[in-house]
């Protein structure tokens, strides 16, 4: 793999995502991108197909997991050469996609309060916070895109309470209301909002006359396990370089013998030619305060 000509983020940048477990990325993708996008997600979801769908909420919330399995017009999302370099240095480079998720959100019924939160308040990866609980390390994270206009309230946005990664006990969420600090980010289509596994989010309710759209895209450590794929077809594989490849779960150097490391990662050219750190350790408000 050629080093890409990737962008190199502040280390402001990196502070402040550290601070809040989440960012959110403008323009993204332009406009063609999108357009491209919608008109492929209308055609899965309009569709009879039952792979990796994931219906709930009494059909008002209708997707496809591993989803980048389902048509070629996901493969460029998942080395976005903008988001994916982000990704990078806020995790580490022995990584590897562990879900690939369309949602469509569909208006909820008339009469459902503005507090209406579907799923709730939570943190992602419910098994490494089952295990671990609140000594759960950032693990994962989630690249949103965004297709759908979301600037104005109750448009089904995905809310967030910034600086909720850094909690070492259980959030306090009130009845029928939101935590403190919680926000509802105002979205463009083609917007991205990365945040992290240990960041509280939430359905937001859609009161609008639209759907609201969006593919999300998560990254974990190799350790971690994919959420909505074990093994990928040969055929998705041979579609990508081998930097896709090994995201999605293929070895550097095939070889019979054991590998004490798990495996090399090509991202290791770019992050020393540019000084970056292989493995980012776990990052709580101690550790943001000795910095």
């Amino acid at each position: 793999m050629t080093t890409p000509n990737w962008n190199i983020l502040p280390k402001e940048t990196i502070r402040e995502f550290d601070e809040k477990g989440c960012l959110i990325v403008r323009r993204a993708l332009d406009k063609k991108t999108v357009a491209h996008l919608l008109e492929i997600c209308d055609q899965l979801i309009d569709s009879d197909i039952k792979t990796s769908r994931q219906t709930r909420e009494n059909g008002y919330y209708d997707g496809f997991r591993n989803c980048i399995a389902l048509d070629d017009a996901f493969l460029p999302l998942l080395t976005h050469p903008t988001i994916f370099p982000m990704v990078v240095q806020f995790l580490g480079a022995y990584l590897h996609l562990t879900t690939s998720h369309l949602i469509y959100k569909h208006p909820d019924p008339p009469g459902t309060p503005d507090f209406a939160r579907a799923p709730n308040w939570h943190r992602d990866y419910g098994r490494l916070n089952n295990d671990l609980q609140h000594a759960a390390p950032r693990g994962m994270l989630k690249c949103a895109y965004y297709l759908t206009d979301l600037t104005k309230s109750n448009a089904g946005a995905t809310l967030v309470v910034p600086g909720s990664n850094l909690l070492r006990k259980p959030l306090d969420i009130p009845p029928n209301g939101d935590p403190e600090g919680a926000l509802e980010p105002h979205l463009e289509p083609g917007d991205c909002l990365i945040f992290e596994n240990r960041t509280y989010h939430a359905g937001g309710v859609n009161l609008s006359d639209q759907t609201r759209k969006v593919i999300m895209f998560g990254y974990g450590y190799r350790w971690l396990a994919p959420i909505d794929y074990r093994v990928q077809s040969q055929s998705l594989l041979d579609k990508l370089d081998p930097l896709g490849q090994y995201l999605l779960g293929e070895t550097l150097v095939k070889t019979e013998e054991y590998q004490t490391s798990g495996g090399e990662t090509p991202l290791k050219p770019w992050c020393e030619e540019n000084h970056l750190p292989l493995v980012r350790p776990p990052v709580w408000q101690e550790d943001l305060a000795l910095a």
